[in-house]
């Protein structure tokens, strides 16, 4: 089994930054890419962006692209996602989650591994 966990929310003004990161740790070699999701008070569980551990291909939501950043450490099986230019639409719990089929998902029936997530709060 994996385990995600994740850190680095908090609650920052609008325009600043925050580097987000997911930790796994047991059979991390049996994920084929790693992704971001986030979910605001009442709303659904939306995607963020994803990477392949292998290649470090990556892929984005058309709200963030341009202003967050995914990216891996394989030696420390750990993700990041840099997050710039933060808006208050932006405020939501952060979970990381890991894939083990082939090709890049943005739905989240595709992860079967899920972290705790980690509150980001945005102030205008």
């Amino acid at each position: 089994q994996v385990q995600l966990v994740e850190s680095g929310g908090g609650l920052v003004q609008a325009g600043g930054s925050l580097r987000l990161s997911c930790a796994a740790s047991g059979r991390t070699f049996s994920h084929s890419s790693m992704a971001w999701f986030r979910q605001a008070p009442g709303k659904e569980r939306e995607f963020v962006a994803t990477i392949t551990w292998g290649a470090g291909s990556t892929y984005y939501a058309d709200s963030v692209k341009d202003r967050f950043t995914i990216s891996k450490d394989n030696a420390k099986n750990t993700v990041y996602l840099q997050m710039d230019s933060l808006k208050p639409e932006d405020t939501a719990v952060y979970y990381c989650a890991g894939r083990y089929g082939i090709g890049m998902v943005t739905i989240t029936s595709g992860y079967a591994t899920w972290g705790q997530g980690t509150q980001v709060t945005v102030s205008s």
